[in-house]
């Protein structure tokens, strides 16, 4: 898939496209259906499906105060579109000059002149250009436009919103259905406090950017990606009371790692289910005992690793 992060980049070989427009964080089912679609369609007309997105939520600039936190990283949303058998990412930068772009603007110039759009694939609630003139009804009155109906699961609607919330919750086990995959956060491994290897259960320490959701403080099961491979993981999100961390923290420990060092090192850790509510304990003591516990529950759960 070629990612460009401009449109004033793209120098077109094609003379007509499919082209798919969202922000997509998350690639959740609804988004991956939408964009499935689009696929599909591209590859009957023989031309390229490009999927246009943003480099941030446009409420972050429209709106800062009601903008809401990412839930996955820019590059792992591409990689799922990849997956998905789009040919072409498009990465606009909202910025002010966007936000303020009429929707005929943003038609003419990204649609028709740089993309060569000969049709679009959007979500019922998808628009563009200011005030968000350029709905479905605006955009079907000047070229083919397929709305791709919501996807539903246990009667709930499947969106970005709804999966932020189930992850604020601690709800990792839906929000992962409603991804298709297991909800994940990737980091990278910074030093802490080593406390947990003198409680004989070494953990990583993950330093994730700002501005991203994160599960409900507790301990879950779950996978951690390595540079040497995949683990089962116990995560840990909090402020250690017991130990009157403070400061609000992501740690794993992985179980049956060699002890090779990670410092420095990128990971990915995978949710798979809400053991328990964070703790604090009399004594480290009753702090370590607590964990065994743990560890032996994850380690007779049945983890799947991504393929």
């Amino acid at each position: 898939m070629l990612v460009v992060l401009s449109s004033e980049n793209i120098h077109p070989e094609w003379s007509r496209s499919v082209v798919c427009i969202g922000t997509f964080d998350g690639l959740h089912l609804g988004h991956q259906k939408l964009i499935s679609r689009a696929v599909s369609r591209a590859e009957e007309l023989e031309v390229p499906c490009i999927v246009l997105t943003f480099d941030r939520h446009p409420l972050s600039i429209v709106k800062p105060e009601l903008a809401p936190q990412c839930i996955a990283l820019l590059d792992e949303n591409l990689q799922e579109m990849h997956d998905l058998g789009v040919s072409v990412a498009v990465v606009l930068k909202f910025d002010d000059y966007l936000a303020n772009c009429s929707a005929d603007e943003f038609y003419q110039n990204v649609l028709m002149k740089t993309l060569k759009a000969s049709e679009v694939f959007m979500g019922g609630d998808g628009a563009f250009g200011k005030g968000r003139e350029g709905n479905v009804e605006w955009l079907r009155g000047r070229m083919p436009t397929t709305v791709v109906d919501y996807v539903e699961l246990e009667g709930m609607r499947i969106s970005s919103t709804k999966i932020r919330s189930l992850i604020k919750n601690g709800d990792v086990s839906l929000a992962s259905r409603m991804m298709g995959r297991s909800y994940s956060l990737s980091g990278v491994v910074v030093s802490g406090q080593k406390l947990g290897r003198t409680l004989g259960f070494p953990t990583i320490n993950i330093a994730r950017p700002k501005d991203f959701v994160l599960p409900k403080n507790g301990i879950y099961s779950g996978w951690c990606k390595t540079v040497y491979g995949y683990f089962k993981a116990a995560i840990s999100i909090g402020v250690r009371p017991t130990v009157d961390g403070g400061n609000r923290v992501i740690e794993a420990h992985l179980l049956d790692y060699p002890g090779d060092s990670l410092y420095s090192k990128p990971v990915k850790l995978g949710f798979a289910h809400r053991l328990r509510d964070e703790m604090k304990f009399a004594s480290l003591d009753q702090l370590k005992n607590e964990i065994q516990k743990d560890v032996d529950i994850i380690r007779m759960q049945e983890i799947l690793f991504p393929v």
